[in-house]
């Protein structure tokens, strides 16, 4: 009995309550819940693998747009050109006056670093000049009798008529036709003719045909031009562009070369605008300014051809010059230029070869396409060469056909000046776009020889390019 209770005392209670049923829902409910919660997570997970599904499908368009973006941009930043004059008010007359304002230079403005290429695996500069010590003590060459065969050219003028004349009366600004006063009359047998060399004398109108042609020059300006014997010559009409100094001059080219800026009363006033006053000697830094008045042609390319093509007419005492384009900074040593690009070759013109075409027909595309003339005067002009019979060629004696013609390397001589004058003649009759003319008249002028046509590096060079910064403004008849 005893010891059965005790047994009874000693047995383990096991408590059965009718809540365990809830408690198990409720565990359930709780796991429910929490793979709901995982499942929204989930689904987060899915969208994020989406997207960047997205992204990875579709990142090189997306790219694109954001390149696209930064083009206008930039484009948008270089089309908007700051003005060079800001205008205020004068806080005691109340006028507005003009305030200029200093221009950012060109990246590439007095750079003098070489320009080189490689020939047969050397590294070498495009233009081999002479040694600094050397380029001091360089001076001009001896005299030396004309090549034959032309000895003398006579040009045609109101005082010494040609033979064969038109007889067309002349109007200042013609819209009809650009021959006027300072051209003469040419005709096109005349034309003809004067590609023609018979015996030592040519005869040949070459521009200041008459007195009331235009392009006057103070006695002053002309007394300076003719004391030159070699010269630095470049132009700027119709406020065109800025003036730059030529830089790495020996003291001995600033001692024998001159260095002329043409420019008209335009070109002036907006210089002066711009803080460029010229000094009482009439210099600007280097450049001695020759003012022209009166020039003959609305068009101002036409003009800037005149000293650019007839400085033999312009400055009758010198042997030798060097054009340089007004969008340009000359940056070698005249004397080593002309050592370097005419004296070393035993040539009398030094031009450079064109950059992007090889034939005037490929030129004349160009030239309409970009809008620097128009179709109906190329076509004329075009028309005239095939007429003529100028061949296709992209090649003239194993250089190219067609020239690039900013810079202008030559000595005087009969030859050079009847082959300028020439070329005069065809942009005044065409376009002015004097790259078309310049291979027909070397191809038609066959008598012509030493020619130095170089090659692209060697301009690059020679100059630094800045491209024109404004537009010329027309004359008005």
């Amino acid at each position: 009995m005893s010891s059965s209770s005790s047994m009874l005392n000693n047995s383990v209670s096991i408590t059965v309550s009718d809540d365990e049923p809830d408690e198990f829902v409720n565990k359930l409910r709780a796991r429910a819940r929490r793979k709901r919660k995982k499942i929204g997570l989930r689904g987060k997970t899915s969208f994020s693998h989406i997207v960047l599904k997205k992204l990875l499908r579709w990142w090189p368009f997306l790219l694109f747009l954001l390149a696209a973006g930064l083009l206008i941009f930039e484009a948008s930043r270089i089309g908007r050109r700051p003005s060079s004059v800001v205008k205020n008010s004068n806080p005691v007359t109340g006028n507005k006056t003009n305030k200029v304002v200093e221009k950012k230079p060109p990246t590439n403005l007095n750079r003098l670093d070489l320009v080189t290429h490689v020939v047969h695996g050397v590294r070498e500069p495009c233009l081999k000049l002479l040694p600094t010590e050397e380029l001091e003590h360089l001076d001009f060459p001896m005299d030396k009798v004309p090549a034959v065969p032309i000895k003398q050219v006579v040009y045609i003028t109101e005082a010494n008529p040609a033979s064969v004349d038109d007889g067309m009366s002349f109007e200042q600004h013609s819209g009809a036709s650009r021959f006027n006063l300072f051209t003469g009359n040419q005709s096109l047998k005349q034309r003809d003719e004067s590609f023609k060399v018979k015996g030592v004398d040519a005869s040949i109108h070459c521009g200041f045909y008459s007195d009331k042609g235009g392009f006057r020059i103070s006695v002053e300006d002309r007394s300076y031009m003719e004391s030159c014997k070699a010269v630095v010559s470049t132009c700027a009409f119709g406020g065109g562009d800025d003036l730059y100094q030529p830089i790495g001059m020996s003291e001995s080219s600033l001692k024998k070369v001159c260095f002329v800026a043409f420019w008209d009363e335009i070109t002036l006033a907006s210089q002066e605008a711009d803080g460029h006053k010229v000094g009482d000697d009439r210099y600007i830094g280097k450049w001695r300014i020759i003012l022209v008045k009166n020039l003959p042609f609305t068009d101002q390319r036409l003009n800037g051809k005149i000293p650019k093509m007839l400085a033999h007419r312009l400055f009758p005492n010198s042997r030798y010059s060097i054009w340089v384009d007004s969008k340009s900074q000359l940056r070698r040593d005249p004397l080593g230029v002309l050592e370097a690009l005419l004296w070393r070759s035993n040539s009398v013109l030094a031009i450079s070869e064109h950059g992007a075409r090889s034939s005037v027909y490929d030129e004349a595309k160009a030239v309409v396409k970009k809008n620097k003339a128009t179709p109906e005067e190329v076509a004329v002009q075009i028309a005239q060469y095939r007429q003529d019979g100028l061949p296709e060629d992209k090649r003239f004696n194993g250089k190219k056909a067609l020239s690039e013609a900013s810079i202008i390397v030559r000595e005087h001589t009969p030859s050079t000046n009847l082959l300028m004058c020439l070329w005069f003649n065809e942009v005044v009759r065409f376009t002015s776009r004097d790259q078309l003319s310049f291979p027909y008249v070397l191809w038609r002028f066959k008598e012509f020889k030493n020619i130095n046509i170089f090659p692209v590096c060697t301009r690059k060079d020679l100059v630094n390019s800045m491209g024109h910064i404004r537009k010329t403004k027309p004359l008005t008849s």
